[in-house]
């Protein structure tokens, strides 16, 4: 495992971090309690030592379970990470009581890297009148939390004027060869450095549609003509690493062999180490997906739950495998099963045509997709009057039947 370290902070942190947003989970869509232990604790004992988590993540769920898996031992080995609920926050007194119940949740009389969620330039200026500088500096004083950071998901103006607002250690930003000039961006990237803020990067796989074993024939035929055969995985993650200003970069991982294979890219991945090459053809895969996908929905489930029990991120997931691999029969039958409830044991689908337009996810996007609109484009491309037939023969296939 690689280690950097943050201008401001000289503890050294793992380039790869655990992000616990997308733990294994059973059919019910609970977390699979046991497994998820033994993969934080395998990653652990890999050397992974910078865990994210936060207040919404699995219902509430998330951080209590991280609590739980840094037990016997593993909370002295590693960095927590865990951030206000911004959007959620109704005084200043409100923001002291969500850090104390984070803390009881983990487990731990302090925080390593606290968070203020999700900002942009109308939740900052509100939590400014109040009172979250004076919330930070008092939490800071008593201990219970170390290092003050946000995570953003606005515009670059805006995330110029959060920087300048206080004496952040470091932020948090979506950042992948898709998004150099999408949110804060790579001008986001080199401003915070500038400042001597460390930077945590999500999404580097773009909610895993970057990552894919098997890749667009376009995208595959790319990779193919590069000299140092690599995964899709370890293209996007070493395309993030590669540069200086990245201190750490999450991964949501919940398949054990997804972390083995990240924890090894870790291992090799120095900044500037990419050669002029290999950022030449990962430039080509970034054009080549921007023309071929039709949403930018990065599958972080911000918009669910939706009041028509419609499953958003699956609908429009497989919109995109529709438009990448330009298999129709696949595409509607992966349909059924990720939005029919079949998995989850519910009786209740969630198909995108059950969208009224009520307008509740738009707000709650990071990336301020159309939703109404696109769910609209994915029930008229997935759903015919065959939709009962291939949801028995999901059923059989699944030995549901």
């Amino acid at each position: 495992m690689l280690y950097r370290t943050m201008p401001k902070i000289k503890e050294n942190l793992s380039v790869l971090g655990f992000g616990c947003m997308r733990l294994p989970v059973n059919k019910d869509r609970s977390i699979d309690e046991q497994r998820a232990i033994k993969q934080i604790r395998y990653a652990v004992d890999n050397g992974v030592n910078y865990f994210d988590t936060a207040w919404p993540y699995h219902g509430g769920k998330s951080e209590p379970l991280l609590g739980k898996a840094l037990d016997d031992g593993y909370r002295n080995k590693v960095y927590i990470a865990t951030k206000l609920p911004s959007w959620m926050v109704k005084d200043r007194v409100h923001m002291d009581f969500f850090l104390n119940e984070q803390l009881k949740s983990l487990q731990t009389e302090t925080v390593d890297f606290y968070l203020i969620h999700n900002l942009a330039g109308p939740m900052w200026d509100r939590l400014k009148q109040m009172g979250v500088l004076d919330f930070l500096d008092r939490a800071k004083e008593s201990g219970r939390i170390r290092y003050a950071g946000f995570s953003f998901h606005g515009l670059f103006d805006d995330f110029r004027t959060i920087v300048d607002d206080y004496p952040w250690e470091f932020c948090q930003i979506q950042y992948n060869y898709l998004d150099e000039k999408y949110q804060a961006g790579t001008a986001g990237l080199e401003y915070a450095a500038d400042k001597d803020l460390g930077v945590i990067v999500m999404e580097p796989l773009r909610g895993g549609s970057l990552g894919m074993p098997e890749p667009p024939p376009d995208i595959k035929e790319i990779w193919n003509r590069a000299g140092q055969k690599r995964t899709p995985v370890e293209w996007a993650l070493r395309w993030v690493m590669d540069r200086p200003e990245v201190t750490t970069v999450l991964s949501g991982m919940n398949e054990e062999a997804h972390i083995e294979e990240n924890i090894q890219i870790a291992g090799q991945a120095e900044p500037n180490s990419l050669s002029g090459q290999e950022l030449s053809l990962i430039g080509q895969a970034a054009r080549t997906y921007k023309q071929l996908m039709m949403v930018d929905c990065t599958g972080c489930e911000y918009c669910r739950p939706c009041p028509e029990n419609v499953n958003i991120p699956g609908a429009l997931e497989i919109l995109n495998r529709l438009k990448l691999y330009k298999n129709e029969k696949e595409s509607k039958f992966m349909y059924v099963i990720r939005c029919s409830g079949i998995l989850s044991g519910s009786d209740e689908n969630g198909y995108a045509s059950g969208c009224i337009r009520c307008g509740d996810c738009l707000d709650k996007c990071p990336q301020n997709i159309p939703i109404p609109d696109m769910l609209e484009i994915a029930a008229e491309a997935l759903e015919d009057g065959q939709m009962n037939d291939r949801l028995t023969a999901a059923k059989k296939m699944l030995n549901m039947e």
